[in-house]
């Protein structure tokens, strides 16, 4: 009986182990399905830490959280308005305010239907994508969280890829994951709001054109909340490849793009079927802008604004073409575009006549006014154009050949600007050449905000800025530094000195040398005159008398104490402008003797933010009593009688209505020697400006004997229809000022004239010399 029920129980164990036997069958699959999970998780975690190397650098925790963008920063006027961008990546931020609802329904029905209900990875989309892989119709399933980690952290460029990202089906499957991982972090830091506001700011409409804000003005010159129906669809359209269907290169594909998101903005109900007919067969209706750095007012300026920080940025750990800054400087969009068209509207005139001069000659020419030979053929050797063809070919002779060769290219036309024509590239340096070149700046001389900055007549195919870098001789116009110096040594301006020849001897590298300089006509009336008289008919006689007598180390330092930064030399013919200065520092000299003897470097910017509107550095004034008190005032008196003396070079100034409610100005001409360099700087209370004309060579001359070539008609003009177009607005009624009466008593006599010869009246306007070479011809 025992022995029958230990059967019994046997027999049911084996039937129960039978039983369980086929029960398990389902277990093999669900820990297949187990294992393949793990490991896949261990394969996501390897990826996001980058294990042993293999996969790439992915984005971290504290990234996703603090993500970094290239912003481009942007530069404000004084008067609130941004007049250009310093980038890399052209994109300015909007916030999720800005973007119309029509623009994010549109996104989301064309790029992730599920946007709202996944948490970075569509799994839904990802099977209906393998479906249509097996039927042959490939599509992407990246989600928006997937594109924006793609966009914002680069996840598929080679420094992320790791030792796997080189072998090729396998790179591809970890830069999916990558992205997978990045959606799911970002998902979980982010509002779906925020994740549409940065997708935004970062995806690439070509054209080194990201972000929609930027998009939205480039392509169409609109805000984003501005964009119509068929704008959005053309730009939605281009992220599925910004290069396939770039609306300049690709416009039939851009269009057919754009027709295939208005019929989505259609099944989508976000437009009508009425309104799909009328929109789909509209032109692409672009307003393109090419922003390029030269893009907005005043290229020049931003420039040395550019410059002028650049030291500050690199101590800061900042860029200052991706960190988003905010730079707000003191430049006046009103006087900034008075001073371009004074530029354009005098060197148009100064062009036709230069032209007119020279005919069919060529203007350049050595001190004895003889064509230098062999010119254009050196300048064609130092030519970019010339270097690249003498690589490519090999040999000197094959690449001049074909800078005789005419070829497209683009020139600059002083009326018509860009001109697209047929020439050989020697043709255009010789056409270049004959083009004369300008720098007109205008500062407030109370603070030295820079208001006004021309670099040259255009910055789109000029580069070189003749206000800051270019150094050039400034012939009369340095005398001002003559005369200060001998009136801080005592010397009034009623004091006389005679017009008559002089020898001065000196020793320059151990050599013992004479120099003998001459007034303009070559005569000398021996005659007593006045300082005034002298300095207003820029007699240089006489300057050099004073230089000799304070001694020429006197002039330089106080052409140093009141604003030139270049080097000169100590030698004799320095007190007729020899030396070498630039625009800017000439300027904001003659702005220091305004200011009653105050030196202050030229100010461009007032005050630095970061992106988020954090001040980050601001200007503090730093000056400094550079000459007394009287002799600034003397000095302020002997500029405003170039307006009073009969025969001085600024009555020009006569000729342009800039005198409103009785305002006063003075000013110095300049014309260096063999009428290279043309100079002007005016005065005025609360405004100087200065400008300078010549080739872009020193020895490109204007004609000997023609009054063209001189200071007083080639650059004064410049100052002078600026000043008018300043005098003319409302707006800028404050710059309408008397100059003050003496803030103390003066002790020596100032308002004195002499009466000389009309033979004598504007004897020397321009640096002579016989032994001694001041010309640097190249």
């Amino acid at each position: 009986m025992l022995k029958n029920f230990f059967s019994r129980i046997k027999q049911w164990l084996q039937t129960k182990n039978e039983t369980t036997t086929q029960r398990r069958w389902y277990k093999k699959p669900i820990n297949f399905i187990i294992y393949a999970l793990l490991i896949f998780l261990v394969l996501l975690l390897f990826i996001n830490i980058n294990f042993l190397w293999l996969f790439g650098k992915s984005p971290r925790i504290s990234e996703i959280m603090h993500p970094q963008q290239s912003i481009a920063s942007e530069v404000y006027s004084a008067d609130g308005k941004m007049i250009g961008r310093f980038f890399k990546e052209n994109r300015t931020p909007a916030e999720y305010s800005e973007l119309p609802p029509m623009l994010v329904k549109t996104l989301i029905a064309t790029e992730d239907q599920h946007f709202y209900s996944h948490f970075g990875v569509d799994v839904k989309g990802l099977f209906s994508s393998f479906r249509d892989w097996f039927r042959g119709n490939y599509r992407g399933a990246s989600t928006i969280s997937q594109q924006l980690i793609k966009n914002m952290y680069k996840s598929r460029t080679a420094y992320s890829r790791g030792l796997f990202g080189h072998i090729p089906y396998v790179r591809v499957v970890i830069m999916k994951l990558k992205e997978w991982i990045g959606a799911v972090k970002i998902e979980m830091f982010y509002s779906k709001e925020d994740i549409l506001t940065m997708y935004f700011n970062t995806v690439d409409f070509g054209n080194n054109t990201f972000g929609i804000k930027t998009a939205a003005r480039v392509y169409f010159g609109v805000t984003p909340a501005e964009l119509k129906p068929q704008q959005v669809a053309m730009l939605v359209g281009m992220l599925k490849a910004p290069t396939t269907y770039n609306p300049l290169r690709n416009p039939v594909r851009c269009k057919k793009r754009r027709n295939v998101v208005l019929k989505i903005m259609q099944r989508e109900k976000i437009i009508t079927a009425r309104a799909f007919d009328s929109l789909s067969v509209l032109p692409l209706g672009l307003h393109y802008k090419d922003e390029d750095l030269s893009y907005g007012q005043a290229p020049y300026f931003r420039m040395a604004v550019a410059n002028a920080i650049d030291d500050w940025c690199k101590d800061n750990k900042l860029d200052l073409y991706t960190s988003g800054l905010k730079i707000y400087t003191t430049l006046d969009t009103r006087m900034q575009q008075y001073a371009e068209e004074a530029v354009k509207e005098q060197m148009t005139l100064l062009q036709r006549e230069f032209n007119r001069q020279w005919g069919t000659e060529n203007p350049w020419r050595d001190a004895s006014y003889r064509e230098i030979p062999g010119f254009l053929r050196s300048n064609a050797l130092e030519s970019e154009h010339y270097k690249i063809l003498r690589k490519k070919t090999g040999n000197q002779d094959s690449a001049l050949a074909l800078m005789e060769k005419p070829v497209p290219m683009t020139l600059y036309h002083l009326r018509k600007g860009a001109v697209d024509t047929l020439l050989s590239p020697m043709d255009s340096i010789a056409y270049c050449l004959r083009l004369l070149r300008t720098g007109f700046v205008a500062l407030e001389p109370a603070n030295r905000y820079v208001r006004a900055w021309v670099g040259d007549i255009d910055f789109r195919f000029f580069k070189y800025d003749h206000v800051s870098q270019s150094q050039r001789q400034p012939g009369s116009t340095f005398k001002l530094f003559d005369y200060a110096a001998a009136l801080a040594s005592g010397i009034g301006p009623c004091d006389m000195r005679t017009d008559q020849y002089i020898e001065w001897k000196y020793v320059e590298n151990g050599q013992n040398k004479v120099w003998r300089p001459h007034n303009v006509n070559g005569v000398f009336y021996n005659i007593p005159v006045s300082l005034r008289s002298a300095f207003t008919n820029s007699i240089n006689s006489i300057a050099v008398t004073l230089a000799r007598e304070v001694g020429i180390e006197k002039v330089i330092e106080y052409a140093y104490r009141l604003g030139i930064r270049t080097k000169l030399d100590i030698v004799p013919s320095v007190s007729l402008g020899s030396g070498e200065v630039t625009l800017l520092d000439l300027v904001n000299s003659y702005a220091s003797v305004v200011a009653d003897g105050m030196y202050e470097a030229p100010v461009l910017v007032t005050r630095i933010e970061d992106k988020n509107g954090k001040v980050l550095w601001r200007y503090k004034p730093a000056r400094t009593q550079a000459i007394d008190y009287e002799t600034a005032f003397l000095l302020q008196e002997l500029l405003k009688a170039g307006l009073k003396e009969r025969g001085s070079t600024v009555q020009n100034l006569w000729k342009y209505n800039i005198f409103k409610d009785g305002t006063e100005y003075g000013g110095k001409t300049g014309t260096s020697s063999n009428h290279s360099d043309c100079w002007f700087v005016g005065v005025s209370p609360k405004l100087v400006g200065g400008s300078w004309v010549g080739g872009e060579k020193r020895s490109i001359h204007f004609r000997p004997g023609t009054k063209i070539g001189e200071g007083g008609h080639a650059a004064l003009p410049i100052f002078g229809m600026f000043m008018e177009k300043v005098m003319k607005d409302k707006s800028l009624k404050e710059y309408r000022q008397k100059f003050p009466e003496p803030k103390q008593k003066i002790s020596k006599n100032y308002n004195c004239v002499t009466s000389i010869p009309d033979s004598l009246l504007r004897s020397a306007d321009t640096v002579n010399e016989t032994d001694t070479i001041i010309e640097k011809l190249p």
